[in-house]
């Protein structure tokens, strides 16, 4: 049986070992690495699967924020990695993550994003298209970047997204 718990509950190092396996130990050259650098996960949206004393899954969200043409900074929550032991992918443990941080963000009334595949995460309400023109400080397709707004019209076409170091700021969680 899965039970979702604090990242707390197992060694950052048990965490790291589950990343490695699930994304390759190159992973911390991708672009999320980037925007989120410097960053540390929110508490009240991250957490790890466990199965027993086994670590099957985790799942971290970061604060970010967008800085808009304009100069204005709008925070947002960046949701991923989601990841799943090899041995336990495609048995829903990640669906059941990504539902459970669906419906805390939906409580909390914030926006998300995330850099992943369009057709696993709509479902869940991020969008493809909305946040296509957005920079990155890296490659990305931007078809990959999806954005899940709690008020779709405050999220402007184009800005730069990039580590929201100041958790405790306007829309954050603590």
């Amino acid at each position: 049986m899965t039970v979702l718990h604090p990242l707390s509950a197992v060694s950052p190092d048990a965490i790291e070992t589950l990343l490695d396996l699930a994304f390759g130990t190159d992973r911390h050259g991708r672009t999320a690495y980037a925007v989120r650098a410097g960053a540390r996960p929110i508490d009240s949206l991250s957490f790890v699967a466990m199965d027993g004393d086994a670590l099957i899954g985790s799942l971290h969200s970061w604060p970010v924020t967008l800085r808009t043409t304009d100069g204005n900074t709008l925070p947002l929550v960046m949701v991923g990695p989601v990841a799943v032991h090899p041995d336990r992918q495609g048995q829903g443990v990640g669906k059941h993550m990504t539902r459970v941080v669906a419906q805390k963000l939906d409580i909390e009334r914030l926006s998300a994003m995330m850099i992943g595949d369009p057709d696993y995460y709509e479902s869940f309400g991020f969008r493809s298209g909305p946040a296509t023109q957005w920079t990155l400080p890296g490659p990305v397709e931007p078809h990959r970047i999806l954005l899940r707004a709690a008020t779709p019209s405050e999220w402007p076409a184009e800005g730069t997204l990039g580590p929201g170091l100041l958790r405790s700021g306007p829309g954050m969680p603590n």
